[in-house]
């Protein structure tokens, strides 16, 4: 195994870090360029290579969109509620509402397997950007240097992965600035241990959301397994019994899913008026047909539950990232650090000649993209996302047939050989599949799609085929086979002559929307996302240039360490506690008089006399993070388990595109309150006794 962290190159050069001390817990900082010197300086701590690879080793990254991390040595994973809610829902039934009742294994033998579930270890890292531009000429076009550095990621890939059978995946980094080579070791028998009910992990629903002070368990444990048996990780996190005091430096290690901190203000001023309004109001839309259909039926709400909660989360993340872009003092902050680096470049005619040309070049592909944006997301963008799962796996079908084809770099990057095993193990899942929920989600695309481009445009009339929206998905979803898995094989094994004869209609519908799909997101590639990779090298040259190398880059959704103290802050004239406790989950619920969603779970009350409600519940710190990040660990200086990450507050929601810390601040659950109520409400003593290594498992 090459040294995890590649920790020859990248340690040698934590004390000579040339960027200044900043004055804020800022960063998303890479694994093998950490923030060493901003540490020492602000809170004495020193960075090692031994802290650093314990972190990386015991983390994971989760297939459904968040983070998690190893916590015993038997393979027990934690991570938040909402992170694994997708499980809890594939794992429900009319019967048996997982979501509504929690689940308790009481011993391994019951703890469920997920039908669909990978887990990703961070186990090396790379610097390929040497590799990847090794046949990039000066002279290329952008569009050419793209599928030039497409190809080379792909045979880089499918190298790896032939020397170390891990899963390969050539990350990009400072927009096309840098290019790293991650394997992972990857885990697909996972199984679920233990969740509290939605109602306890998610007290307060959409009106508490992204607010503090907050009262959640909003955590879940599953169990990695190979061969029949837990693992034993090479790394796995301990548990702080005594937890965390106000003022103490702690650290966040998870999945960052992406940020916009390095876009330029030409690039901001398309997501502020034009991608994320058209984003909210598709969410507001989805919001009302998804709260509409779970109002019909009790089992309709129950199938739904994910979806809306899914949905509800995101459009009140967008608003908050939408409001900050509006905001004309941290639009000016952009501005001037923008004008400051232009204004260093233009000062030295050799780096002008190089860079000062890249913020009109990244200028120019947004107006082009402005031009077909609506027409592009309204076709599925550049992944024909179609709404429901059964399109999704008519387009998986159609898309790979064609893509197998064709020689492993000229395919599309999520068909490349390397992406290849994950996709067929999420193609041929045997997850529940729900007709009305189906029809639903393909309803709401459909209508979508008409109304964006009239009714009367080419692209709708041939997916209507003459029916409403509401009758053409009926249809569609009735008529189809894909919800046998054992169909989806056969097609998938037959390749292009498979898929060329099948007669479903959801194949048709994908062929029908495929070539025009292809063609806008080819013009993506060409007008937009070359252009944007070569100008962001060059701005990345330039910090690089003018800051020094110790610049962190936005987030790609993989492993990167925040840093900063648990602390309150004020708003509205009042101190926000750093700390909530159990107790003031029912003095919350009495405010409220129990109204929804402010109910207090029959487990909890219950429970209340044997609780100690003055035990912390949830925490604050300045830790920098944003939504990916959900269920990443909060550790100590010893990297010992002191809280789980499960949201931000209100004032945080801008760091997408700006860090500040004066009242933003990431949300954890207390590692005191989860012993506290595994043992009080949830009779779950094995799994407490496992976290503290005091159980069988826990060694």
């Amino acid at each position: 195994m090459k040294t995890s962290l590649i920790l020859c190159a990248s340690l040698a050069a934590l004390a000579a870090t040339s960027r200044p001390a900043t004055a804020v817990d800022e960063g998303m900082w890479l694994f093998n360029k950490p923030p060493a010197s901003e540490l020492k300086a602000r809170y004495g701590f020193e960075v090692t290579p031994e802290f650093l690879e314990h972190l990386q080793l015991s983390c994971v990254r989760f297939s459904t969109g968040g983070s998690g991390s190893f916590v015993s040595g038997s393979g027990l994973v934690m991570t938040n509620h909402h992170v694994g809610s997708d499980m809890l829902a594939k794992l429900s039934t009319p019967e048996r509402d997982l979501l509504a009742t929690g689940y308790v294994a009481k011993s391994q033998e019951q703890e469920l397997a997920c039908p669909d579930l990978e887990l990703d270890c961070l186990w090396s890292i790379e610097d390929v950007t040497a590799k990847v531009n090794a046949d990039v000429k000066p002279e290329m076009s952008t569009g050419q240097a793209l599928a030039i550095r497409r190809a080379a990621m792909s045979a880089i890939e499918s190298a790896a992965r032939e020397a170390s059978g891990l899963k390969p995946e050539v990350v990009t980094l400072y927009q096309g600035g840098a290019y790293h080579l991650y394997l992972y070791k990857n885990y697909k028998d996972v199984r679920l241990v233990f969740a509290p009910e939605k109602q306890a992990a998610f007290f307060g629903g959409d009106p508490d959301n992204f607010e503090f002070p907050r009262f959640n368990l909003d955590c879940t444990f599953f169990r990695v397994y190979d061969d029949g048996k837990a693992i034993t990780p090479r790394h796995w996190l301990k548990w702080n019994e005594k937890g965390v005091k106000e003022g103490e430096l702690v650290f966040v290690a998870g999945h960052p899913g992406s940020t916009e901190r390095a876009f330029t203000m030409s690039h901001l001023e398309f997501l502020r008026d034009v991608r994320l309004p058209f984003g909210l109001a598709s969410l507001w839309r989805t919001e009302i047909w998804l709260k509409t259909f779970s109002d019909r039926s009790e089992e309709w709400r129950r199938i739904a539950e994910d979806d809306l909660f899914g949905v509800q989360n995101s459009r009140k993340a967008l608003t908050g990232r939408l409001a900050g872009l509006q905001d004309p003092e941290l639009m000016q902050r952009k501005v001037d650090a923008e004008a400051k680096l232009r204004a260093a470049v233009a000062a030295n005619p050799e780096w002008q000649q190089q860079w000062g040309g890249a913020w009109d070049e990244i200028a120019s592909a947004q107006a082009a993209y402005r031009g077909f944006y609506h027409r592009f997301s309204a076709l599925g963008g550049g992944s024909l996302s179609l709404g429901s799962e059964l399109a999704g796996v008519a387009k998986t079908l159609v898309r790979v047939a064609d893509e197998k084809q064709k020689p492993n770099g000229e395919r599309l990057r999520e068909y490349s050989d390397s992406a290849l095993e994950s996709l067929e193990f999420q193609l041929l899942s045997p997850a529940p599949v729900y007709p009305d929920l189906e029809i639903q989600r393909l309803t709401m695309r459909l209508s979508s799609m008409a109304e964006v481009l009239g009714a009367s445009d080419p692209a709708v009339v041939a997916a209507l085929a003459g029916k409403s929206p509401r009758a053409r998905a009926e249809e569609l979803i009735r008529d189809t086979k894909l919800a046998d898995v054992a169909e989806r094989k056969r097609l998938y094994e037959g390749g292009k002559a498979a898929t060329d004869a099948s007669k479903d209609p959801l194949i048709a519908l994908v062929k029908a929307l495929d070539v025009e799909n292809r063609e806008l997101r080819k013009r993506w590639e060409d007008q937009v996302q070359s252009v944007e990779r070569s100008a962001y090298a060059k701005i990345a040259a330039a910090n690089f240039a003018v800051y020094g190398d110790s610049v962190y880059p936005d987030a790609t959704f993989t492993l990167r360490l925040s840093y900063g103290k648990v602390v309150g802050y004020e708003e509205l004239g009042r101190k926000v506690p750093a700390f909530t406790e159990l107790g003031g989950l029912f003095e919350r619920a009495q405010e409220r008089r129990e109204a929804y969603p402010f109910e207090i779970p029959a487990s909890w009350a219950n429970a209340k006399k044997k609780l100690d409600l003055d035990v912390p519940f949830n925490f604050v710190s300045t830790c920098d993070i944003i939504g990916g990040n959900s269920g990443s660990p909060t550790v100590d200086r010893n990297g010992a388990v002191v809280g789980l990450i499960f949201d931000g507050n209100i004032q945080s929601l801008v760091w997408d595109i700006a860090f500040d810390e004066v009242q933003g601040r990431a949300v954890s659950v207390d590692a005191r309150a989860m012993i506290e109520t595994f043992r009080k409400v949830y009779r779950a003593n094995a799994l407490a006794d496992e976290l503290l290594r005091k159980g069988p498992h826990g060694s």
